[in-house]
């Protein structure tokens, strides 16, 4: 297993019970989806400072404020409604 916990046996009271998921669920993390839309301005560079770093994620979080059906087109989920 990568990273996270193994467990070989668990045991439950009477009244409970599990639910295993994969470790990777993009269904239940939607925003999962949206990493590569916020770190493309990163990749592959190197950077002096942790401030030239963030001037350059607040320029791409307002670029990325501006693309809100894109963003909705990878991250909505017809469950996921919050109306």
């Amino acid at each position: 297993m990568r990273g996270g916990i193994e467990v070989k046996s668990v045991k439950f009271q009477k009244d409970c019970s599990s639910i295993f998921f994969p470790p990777i669920q993009s269904l239940l993390q939607p925003a999962e989806k949206l990493w590569t839309l916020v770190d493309e301005p990163l990749v592959n560079k190197c950077f002096e400072t942790i401030d030239e770093i963030e001037e350059i994620l607040v320029r791409r979080c307002n670029i990325l404020s501006e693309m809100r059906e894109e963003i909705r087109s990878l991250t909505y989920y017809d469950w996921l409604d919050f109306h």
